[in-house]
């Protein structure tokens, strides 16, 4: 069943499954704008960012059964961000993102890390994820619109019974 991650609903908190569907399919330009000054924090990294393949499944009309539509390219990585008032406490961050850039799913993953944190995360709720959302309203409105100036409205008109037999039956 499709879950709308886009979402969270008034009086739901953000949860992390929701800011990580966001950050996978954020554009490298609103990460790099909203995460600069954070971008230099030491960062130790517990898996580098490293590309490989994965399937991806489909369903026949949404609900059937399962098949292998075929593999896309995913980067991957890990990382450890050191929490700037306590040098022990230290938060992981983790993302995928579909395609080979590794300074996406870097930033991706000092994200989710940096919105682990309770006192930081209204803030970058408000500076970047708030952009990403109206980022991908827009990308779908645009594609919705596409589809719309294609669509093509059939009609059959059909004919009086009686009105071209009349000369036959003559």
């Amino acid at each position: 069943m499709f879950q709308a991650f886009d979402n969270p609903g008034p009086g739901r908190p953000l949860g992390r499954a929701q800011w990580m569907a966001l950050l996978a399919r954020a554009p490298l330009g609103l990460l790099e704008s909203a995460l600069h000054e954070h971008a230099t924090r030491p960062a130790r990294w517990l898996r580098a960012p490293e590309t490989g393949l994965m399937m991806v499944q489909g369903r026949a009309g949404g609900t059937g059964e399962r098949f292998n539509l075929g593999e896309v390219t995913v980067t991957r990585c890990a990382l450890r961000v050191a929490d700037a008032s306590d040098a022990s406490e230290a938060t992981v961050g983790v993302a995928y993102v579909l395609g080979r850039s590794h300074r996406q799913v870097q930033l991706a993953a000092l994200a989710d890390a940096l919105l682990q944190d309770p006192v930081q995360q209204p803030v970058l709720d408000a500076q970047l994820l708030e952009p990403i959302r109206n980022h991908l309203r827009n990308t779908q409105a645009e594609r919705q619109a596409r589809a719309a100036s294609t669509k093509v409205d059939f009609f059959t008109v059909a004919r009086e019974s009686g009105s071209d037999n009349d000369e036959d039956t003559e």
